[in-house]
């Protein structure tokens, strides 16, 4: 950072002019140095936070796999594997289409929600 000094009468006024742009340039790159960090302390809390969402994701679908396996597995004894595993797909797509539904209805125009 450049030290201010003060203006005695042996300086022209190209040397003020000097001190200027220098002074205005270190400004400049102090400006554009402390937007950085800012937005790399930014990112890194984000890149955090979706680390953390990504993880939460995949042991959530990995909750729902076991949920659905063992749901065919205790549907099995009573109706056998094949129509155990059918009704579990069939129930789980169903309830995916009506979720789709409601999601492209939520984006169509004129919807208050």
């Amino acid at each position: 950072m450049a030290v201010i000094e003060p203006v005695t009468g042996d300086e022209g006024i190209g040397a003020l002019v000097s001190q200027l742009v220098d002074d205005a340039r270190g400004l400049a790159s102090a400006e554009v140095a402390l937007v950085k960090a800012r937005i790399g302390e930014r990112t890194s809390a984000y890149k955090n936070a979706a680390i953390f969402f990504v993880i939460a994701g995949t042991l959530g679908l990995a909750a729902l796999i076991a949920l659905l396996v063992g749901l065919i597995l205790s549907l099995a004894t009573l109706i056998g594997p094949g129509l155990a595993t059918a009704a579990v797909v069939i129930g789980t797509l169903a309830i995916a289409a009506v979720l789709a539904i409601i999601g492209k209805g939520r984006l169509s125009p004129g919807t208050s929600q």
